[in-house]
């Protein structure tokens, strides 16, 4: 058996790789099956692996032992030995027993691969791309619910462990007489990191509240991975933030604030990046910061133009946003990287009215600036309220839900509110605008 190792993909390294699929020809097909491949190799090639060769296939379920059979497994050793690949990437996840026999099973006199799955890579991925510290803790939180569950004895090893406040990915722990106190220790480090990420959103919803009160129109910007969204952000607010033609080159969310052409102001929340098969653990690790979209006043979908699967990247992205709780939300869908032939610029039905840019060169943004523009004024308007002496207690409700443009307070003791509202607001209050504008 292997020696305790660790299978992270160090930086400025590029391990030589490969990538494994299974399809069972009803739920997936050939032609998925290598359409998530090549999305794993751009997710190995963003983490410094480089992919060799690929091995799929079809079979009715997994191999519940090695993932794929028996016959497959000896090409892939002869491959991995013949290319001098020492790093094997499923696709999807697997199992700690599957990890060692697979191992077991490829290891040779000449090579001994490490064996990781998608969710390992991914993992390893964010914990290199966080920046912040609340990027760093949801990290932290998804490596080691991830490793939990794999904290398992076997003789005198236990396999895939990932130590305390470290990368999971590929390590192996001490032994099995240490396993109740490791699962303590993770339990223990899980608790402490949620309770702190807890503070963080607590935080998180005071600001929002802020943001609230202050009527400025909250726009989140999603999309799938290396769709173009911090491009976008930079075009529009000079964010200064990274922008990589890599996937997940942004992690940690950015907001800034932005002022449309038009002198309307806006907050524009730069969001990570979605994916397949987007491990629920991360999913879950990172909910505070994908609720962003939940609370925004709009939904800004950056789409990538240039990618022929661009309806699968819309499919996934609008399911995450209805496990989230988005739907209902105006949402703008831009097509971005549209330096493109007319005759390949993809199309959507006529009722989504896609936004075509490209935010490298800044075509086409005045377009959807006045989208932008439209968006909100239909969202807010100006109104003006009047309450008296004995509506005291509404005022107080009316004050935290509005932008407050300017307040008067007359002889007779009503309070004149010049405001920023939306609809919903403003049918609420209704009772309370002023006779002039009723008219």
């Amino acid at each position: 058996m292997k020696e305790m190792h660790d299978t992270k993909i160090e930086e400025n390294e590029r391990r030589p790789a490969a990538i494994v699929g299974v399809y069972d020809g009803v739920n997936s097909t050939e032609e998925t099956c290598f359409l998530s491949l090549d999305e794993l190799a751009s997710l190995a090639d963003t983490a410094g692996a480089e992919v060799k060769f690929r091995i799929t296939q079809e079979r009715r379920a997994p191999d519940k032992r090695t993932y794929i059979g028996a016959g497959k497994l000896s090409e892939l050793s002869f491959m991995c030995r013949a290319l001098g690949v020492d790093l094997i990437i499923f696709d999807d996840e697997l199992t700690p027993s599957q990890i060692r026999n697979i191992e077991n099973a490829v290891e040779n006199e000449e090579i001994s691969p490490d064996v990781i799955d998608r969710s390992m890579l991914i993992l390893d991925i964010f914990a290199r791309h966080a920046v912040t510290g609340e990027g760093k803790l949801q990290v932290e939180v998804a490596q080691l619910k991830y490793s939990a569950p794999r904290l398992v004895g076997h003789g005198g090893e236990m396999s895939r462990q990932g130590a305390v406040g470290g990368n999971p990915i590929g390590t192996r722990g001490p032994g099995e007489t240490k396993l109740e106190r490791d699962r303590r220790r993770v339990k223990a480090r899980i608790s402490l990191l949620e309770n702190r990420l807890a503070e963080l959103e607590a935080t998180r919803g005071t600001m929002r509240a802020a943001c609230e009160r202050s009527g400025i129109c909250r726009v989140s910007i999603v999309g799938y991975t290396n769709a173009g969204k911090s491009t976008l952000l930079n075009r529009l607010t000079d964010a200064g933030i990274l922008a990589e033609d890599k996937l997940f080159a942004t992690l940690d969310p950015t907001t800034r604030k932005y002022k449309l052409p038009s002198g309307e102001e806006l907050l524009l929340t730069d969001t990570v990046g979605f994916i397949r098969k987007l491990p629920t653990h991360l999913v879950s690790a990172f909910k505070s910061t994908l609720e962003e979209a939940v609370s925004a006043d709009i939904i800004m979908m950056v789409i990538d133009a240039s990618d022929p699967e661009y309806e699968s990247h819309i499919a996934v992205t609008e399911d995450i946003l209805f496990s989230l709780g988005a739907e209902g939300k105006p949402v703008i869908y831009v097509f971005n990287k549209c330096d493109l032939p007319a005759e390949r610029v993809p199309r959507l039905p006529r009722e989504k009215s896609p936004i075509y840019i490209s935010a490298l060169s800044g075509r086409g943004i005045d377009n959807l600036t006045d989208r932008l523009t439209a968006t909100v004024r239909a969202l807010r308007r100006r109104a003006v309220f009047v309450f008296p002496p004995e509506a005291s207690s509404q005022l107080s409700r009316f004050y935290g839900s509005a932008a407050i443009l300017n307040t008067e307070y007359l002889e007779d003791g009503s309070v004149k509110i010049t405001a920023n509202a939306s609809g919903e607001i403003i049918g609420r209050y209704r009772e309370f605008i002023a006779a002039k504008e009723k008219q």
